[in-house]
């Protein structure tokens, strides 16, 4: 197979980044397979022809099944609402399709175990499928899993993880699907939580076990749109807090909300170990803060480590040092990844398994809130 046809299913947002990195990625990187950007779905006739014209597809449609009975429709990249992953993700397996999803993988664990079994089958099959948690594909992130693994911390203690945002400070922000638990399963929790999750489980190489969390909704109605009195109900967090326990031994304190004011996209992870410490903040996406504990006191101090060096995660494609790269470059990355896998019949990562683990963190943190916040141990679930 030279060419790898893709159908992507929804323009929105994430759409428009993954459009984007499929533009890229084959231009930017040496592939084993070449992507070809096929046909882009959605829900409007009208609204998808004019993004696949804008994005960059040779073809659109309204009926996401079309593209799974197409000869030249290889792979299903899944970027819509949470409460269509399972069936359009199970739907592209069965029909030998590979599948890139993005995160949440579901909105329920039921919903999550069905679709790591249906990867797993199709696995046996030669069919691929990966979860999009793109902040893996970090230079500086990757880099710091690299530290961690080589011991350059030592026995790690500690993980601390926020994600910081505040589109939803103003009461009067319209009610969208992401408030809407049928639609999006969580709030905060699942939309931003579970990138801090997947991170912290990715950087330490091992998984959360145990949590104790909080939940809150602050505006409990919000207006259905423009030009209308109604208000709807918000039926998700808007802010989540927890303290996990991981199976090394970490201890884990991560904040999640769309309520920071003044902070847009702040991703922040810290990592302290008996031997030294990991700082990274999303704003600063091309820097890693590392600190030495061996080395001496008297200068010792946290190190600033521009990751753009070509020894750098990924960097040896794209510009000269110090050249720093942006969010878009992270999905290009993922995309990069997955392809490679496909074309070199490997097995990508972070695969659905990965998902569901991520998965049922979430939904222990959800049980934990409504259970007085009582510590629970992760596994099982809804």
């Amino acid at each position: 197979m030279n060419a790898l046809g893709v159908a992507l299913v929804g323009h929105a947002f994430m759409g428009v980044v993954h459009s984007q990195a499929w533009r890229t990625v084959g231009r930017v990187f040496d592939l084993p397979v070449r992507p070809e950007m096929v046909v882009l779905c959605g829900r409007r006739k009208d609204a998808v022809h004019h993004a696949a014209a804008r994005l960059g597809w040779r073809e659109a449609s309204d009926d996401w099944k079309s593209a799974l009975v197409r000869d030249d429709v290889h792979v299903v990249d899944i970027c819509t609402p949470g409460d269509s992953h399972a069936e359009i993700a199970m739907s592209a397996l069965e029909a030998g399709k590979h599948v890139l999803c993005e995160k949440p993988l579901a909105n329920s664990v039921a919903e999550a175990v069905a679709m790591a079994d249906a990867a797993e089958r199709a696995r046996q099959r030669g069919i691929r499928s990966m979860v999009g948690f793109n902040y893996r594909r970090v230079p500086a992130l990757s880099l710091a899993r690299t530290l961690v693994a080589q011991g350059r911390l030592g026995r790690i203690r500690h993980v601390r993880a926020q994600y910081l945002q505040d589109w939803l400070l103003d009461p009067q922000a319209p009610l969208t699907w992401r408030l809407q638990a049928e639609r999006a399963g969580s709030g905060a929790l699942g939309d931003l939580g579970a990138h801090l999750v997947d991170l912290a489980q990715f950087l330490l190489d091992d998984e959360i076990t145990s949590v104790c969390g909080l939940v809150d909704t602050f505006v409990a109605e919000r207006p259905l749109g423009a030009g209308t009195d109604r208000t709807g109900p918000v039926t998700v967090d808007d802010a989540t807090m927890f303290t996990a326990r991981f199976g090394g031994g970490a201890l884990g304190t991560f904040e999640a909300t769309r309520y920071a004011a003044g902070r847009k996209n702040g991703l922040r992870v810290e990592v302290n170990g008996s031997a030294g410490s990991l700082a990274f903040d999303f704003e600063s996406m091309n820097e890693l803060s590392f600190y030495d504990a061996t080395e001496d006191a008297a200068t010792a101090g946290f190190r600033r480590i521009l990751a753009t060096e070509a020894d750098h995660p990924y960097l040896r494609a794209w510009y000269p040092p110090g050249h720093v790269l942006g969010y878009e470059h992270t999905f290009t990355h993922q995309l990069r990844d997955f392809v490679t896998a496909i074309g070199e019949r490997t097995s990508p990562s972070p695969d659905f398994a990965a998902g569901l683990r991520v998965q049922r963190v979430l939904d222990a943190v959800q049980r934990s809130a409504a259970d007085h916040s009582r510590w629970t141990p992760v596994g099982g679930g809804r």
